[in-house]
């Protein structure tokens, strides 16, 4: 496992909602700014007392950090500089780690961007979702995709790595539209780009209403399953022409420009989340601090955590969910599951356990094995929530596999 910590920040102040939008974000007012980031930063500060008194391994070298959430460039440029203050006294920044931070398109002040280029950020990552600028009002962005190129001139200019993402299934979003879009996004030149098909949520306005069969936000235009898979398979296959290559499920670079901080989540490499609804993985809570895995994750309602309420949950996660996990992470990557790897980690006869599994899903032509690797089929991408719930549950079934995962600790 990486000897890199992975740290995560959540910023979850945006100027509009989206009507798509499930976090825990939202439009507040930003005299909360300075509160919040002082309270990130006392997170950040206490988090090595934290870990020592909990058990938790917390590496002391960070390799990569990304401000989500929200909208981090809605922050004054002195806050940023605060939290990379605290990042600094508590941790060490390796020279080369990856630095992201979320943008929105016109969102970006001159004096922010000076900020971001002084605490040494390396990419940004802009939540663009529509460069067809009708589609992009009728979900709330507040851009055009004049505004969007600009900004990219901007920040290739000022040396940063740039991430577009774009999502399919949008209210009014035909397959031509959509391809309009992922072309845009090739003739930017952009190092990276992630392809989302659009989530039915009730935690998001859009979703509520598709849910309850109203017709607000566009609800009624919402493309069918069918189309929105047409999309998907249609701009992974434009951008692989573009010499922007698969590598995930939902994310596409040139090569050496995969998000290393994103594959930390999928490799099941340590890191930790600061911040509202901010989540971690460590290891270290069993006896001696040598092993075991422990997630958890802060309140996701605003004001507690101003009041210094985080209510972090904390899951002790046994050898048998570790495996599960193994198998429907690394499923997301096109390389797939290495089931040496596996049978190092956790011992032959607990990956021998997800044979007929892997056997049917083989036949389903949702996975293909070749030797010793096993990935997820074209088929299996757009079908991958179905794929990762046949694994849920296999290893617990079996007492005699899971009684060999915990001897391999």
């Amino acid at each position: 496992m990486s000897e890199t910590l992975g740290l995560y920040i959540s910023v979850p102040f945006c100027r509009a909602k989206c009507t798509y939008c499930n976090f825990a974000s939202g439009v507040f007012p930003a005299s909360e700014h300075e509160l919040y980031v002082m309270r990130v930063c006392g997170e950040i500060r206490r988090a090595w007392e934290r870990a020592e008194s909990a058990g938790w391994r917390l590496p002391e070298r960070v390799g990569s950090v990304y401000l989500g959430g929200g909208t981090p460039s809605t922050l004054e440029p002195e806050r940023l500089r605060e939290i990379f203050v605290a990042i600094g006294e508590s941790f060490v920044i390796e020279r080369n780690a990856e630095v992201t931070v979320e943008c929105a398109p016109g969102q970006i002040a001159a004096d922010f961007l000076k900020a971001m280029v002084e605490v040494r950020a390396t990419r940004v990552s802009l939540g663009v979702q529509s460069m067809v600028d009708t589609e992009a009002a009728a979900t709330g962005r507040m851009h055009t995709r004049a505004i969007v190129e600009d900004d990219v001139r901007r920040l290739r200019d000022a040396g940063l790595a740039v991430n577009v993402d774009l999502i399919a299934g949008l209210p009014g979003q035909t397959l031509a539209s959509w391809m309009e879009s992922v072309e845009a996004v090739c003739g930017l030149g952009v190092e990276h780009a992630s392809l989302y098909m659009l989530e039915v949520d009730e935690d998001s306005r859009l979703g509520r209403e598709l849910i309850g069969g109203g017709a607000r936000y566009g609800a009624g235009l919402v493309a069918t399953d069918d189309t929105v898979a047409a999309m998907y398979e249609s701009g992974c296959e434009r951008l692989e022409r573009a010499g922007v290559r698969q590598y995930e499920i939902s994310n596409f670079a040139r090569p050496g420009a995969e998000a290393r901080h994103n594959l930390r989540y999928w490799r099941r490499e340590p890191y930790l989340g600061v911040g509202l609804d901010a989540h971690s993985m460590l290891r270290g809570w069993n006896d001696g601090g040598d092993g075991g895995v422990v997630r958890f994750g802060n309140t996701d309602d605003l004001a507690d955590y101003l009041n210094g309420e985080m209510e972090a949950e904390v899951e002790r996660v046994d050898r048998a969910a570790e495996l599960e996990e193994a198998w429907f992470l690394g499923l997301r990557l096109v390389e797939g599951v290495s089931l040496a790897a596996l049978h190092a980690e956790f011992g032959g006869q607990a990956v021998a356990a997800f044979d007929d599994v892997v056997a049917e899903l083989v036949d389903d032509g949702l996975l293909t094995r070749a030797g010793e690797r096993v990935a997820l089929m074209t088929r299996g991408r757009m079908l991958s929530n179905e794929v990762f719930g046949r694994f849920l549950g296999v290893a617990s079934k079996d007492s005699s596999a899971a009684e060999l995962s915990l001897s391999t600790q």
